[in-house]
């Protein structure tokens, strides 16, 4: 069969240490997984975690350059540990969980926060303000086989040279293993899915001319600029 239009490429990220490329068919976010955020932006924190989406052409790569992007006057940075799958399904146990997980990442959710209150307030979606284009930067997968699945370490953000975010993966409200559990009661997972897990708190404005670097021990790092709008 052909296309009647060119078919689009397929979006991916590389695997640290390697020629080979992780091919992402989704990618999925939990939404207030560690209190001290929760907090931080006055939600009510005996809420469970949630999950919404952004597209998959929404990844950026390490090194990018993200122009700072329209209808929002609030852009915001959420450092976040990704968690790449090599098989899903539907209804996974939390002791299997781990077993489809390919390998892990450091990302950033970037968001118009102005947008996302807005629309949380109409009681309305929130993709205006969580997808938009390059609203993911990702870095380097290390796999599994290789690091183990960590439950615990440092995850960091700091902007031109000052930190802002700081916490430890062992703060998530929800560990790895329990987010894949409850995403695959809402939706059959597969290969190629990216999930990012929450982020802790610190979340601030983003300007122009902004250089951003985080990362997670034991896992990598990620660099980001944000430019003048295009």
């Amino acid at each position: 069969m052909s296309f009647v239009i060119p078919a689009h490429a397929t979006p991916s990220i590389p695997v640290a240490g390697t020629g080979q490329a992780f091919p992402v068919r989704r990618i999925w976010c939990v939404g207030r997984n560690y209190l001290e955020h929760i907090r931080e932006l006055g939600n009510d924190e005996r809420q469970p975690p949630f999950f919404f989406a952004k597209h998959a052409d929404m990844l950026a790569p390490d090194g990018v350059t993200v122009p700072y992007p329209s209808l929002t006057k609030d852009f915001q940075h959420e450092v976040e540990l990704a968690v790449a799958l090599k098989s899903g399904g539907l209804n996974i146990a939390a002791d299997k969980a781990l077993d489809h997980v390919y390998g892990y990442g450091v990302s950033i959710d970037l968001t118009r926060r102005d947008l996302q209150m807005a629309s949380r307030k109409k009681e309305q979606p929130w993709e205006i303000g969580k997808s938009f284009d390059q609203s993911a930067p990702c870095g380097a997968l290390r796999p599994a086989s290789e690091i183990g699945h960590p439950s615990k370490g440092k995850i960091w953000l700091s902007v031109n040279g000052a930190e802002r975010q700081k916490g430890d993966l062992s703060e998530m409200i929800w560990n790895v293993a329990e987010i894949i559990s409850k995403l695959s009661l809402q939706v059959s997972l597969g290969a190629g899915d990216l999930i990012l897990t929450g982020t802790p708190a610190g979340v601030a404005a983003l300007s122009p001319g902004d250089n951003i670097e985080c990362g997670v021990d034991g896992i990598g790092t990620l660099k980001v600029q944000i430019a003048e709008p295009a």
